[in-house]
């Protein structure tokens, strides 16, 4: 399933400059988590860009996901 999800998230030069976009259209994954981490929820998402859909949003958090598993992070470790 994680591979069919994450085919909905896109990276193309030309669009949105090579940010991770939701199906090549001008809505990136990272205003995708932001919505999420300000406490929006899915519904209100798909209210304000009727064009995504619930499987959009999954993948999106499936890439931030698949992203931090596999990236080194710059957070402190607490003393």
């Amino acid at each position: 399933m994680e591979a069919t999800v994450l085919e909905r998230i896109t990276i193309k030069p030309d669009v949105c400059n090579g940010k991770p976009t939701v199906r090549g259209m001008r809505i990136s994954v990272e205003t995708i988590l932001q919505y999420l981490s300000a406490g929006d929820s899915v519904e209100t998402i798909l209210q304000a860009y009727p064009f995504l859909e619930k499987e959009d949003i999954q993948a999106c958090i499936a890439f931030a996901l698949k992203n931090l598993s596999t990236t080194k992070n710059d957070i402190p470790l607490a003393s």
